[in-house]
C-alpha cells in the first residue's frame, strides 16, 4: 500500500539524520567542500560527544559572522 503523504507532495512530519560521510557525499553533488580544518572540527565534536546544539554553537562561534 502506498503512503498517502507522498500523494499530497508534502514532506513527512519526522525528519532523519545523516552522518558526516553521507553529508559529504550530498555536499559534493552541490559543489560544497569542507576544508581540512572543518573536518578536524567535526572529528573533535565526535570525540567530545557534543550534542547537535553544542555543535551548532561551536560552529557559529568559529565560523559565524559577528553582528
Amino acid at each position: 500500500m502506498s503512503d498517502p503523504s507522498s500523494k499530497s507532495g508534502k514532506r513527512p512530519a519526522k525528519g532523519y539524520t545523516i552522518g558526516r560521510f553521507g553529508f559529504a557525499k550530498i555536499s559534493a553533488v552541490e559543489g560544497v567542500r569542507t576544508t581540512a580544518t572543518m573536518e578536524e572540527d567535526f572529528r573533535e565534536f565526535e570525540r567530545k560527544g557534543l550534542s547537535a546544539d553544542e555543535r551548532r554553537k561551536a560552529i557559529g562561534r568559529k565560523y559565524g559572522k559577528l553582528r
